[in-house]
């Protein structure tokens, strides 16, 4: 994943081509780098982190890491009908998942011992008219 700001120093790293590319240069230069500043007590931990960079760089590239810019693909737009199955059987609005489920073997013998008559309402309903 590109990081802020890295697309312009990927632009600058392509620039100079397979020299700033490869990690053995990279190593030497900050080695090289941190010479200089090591005779001032000033820079010392500047140094410092140079000549640790550079051994970081110097082990990268003896393991055999190289560096490859990250480049932007263009996005694909997946395909509207590619992407559907099986369209709906059902018309909307659908019952929720558990309601669709069709029911299995025992729940049906089950349904077919008991009667399929009218329903009790257990709230009597009076019909007053005045």
């Amino acid at each position: 994943m590109e990081r802020c700001g890295q697309k312009y120093m990927t632009k600058v790293v392509k620039l100079f081509g397979p020299l700033s590319r490869n990690y053995y240069v990279r190593a030497f230069l900050h080695l090289v780098l941190s010479v200089p500043a090591g005779f001032l007590l000033a820079t010392i931990l500047g140094t410092a982190c140079l000549a640790i960079a550079s051994g970081i760089y110097l082990l990268a590239a003896t393991r055999g890491e190289q560096w490859t810019p990250i480049e932007s693909k263009p996005k694909e737009r997946p395909q509207v009908g590619g992407t559907i199955k099986q369209p709906p059987s059902n018309p909307p609005p659908r019952p929720p998942a558990e309601a669709r489920k069709k029911p299995s073997e025992e729940e049906d013998e089950a349904a077919a011992g008991v009667s399929s008559g009218p329903q009790e309402n257990p709230i009597p309903v009076t019909d007053e008219v005045v």
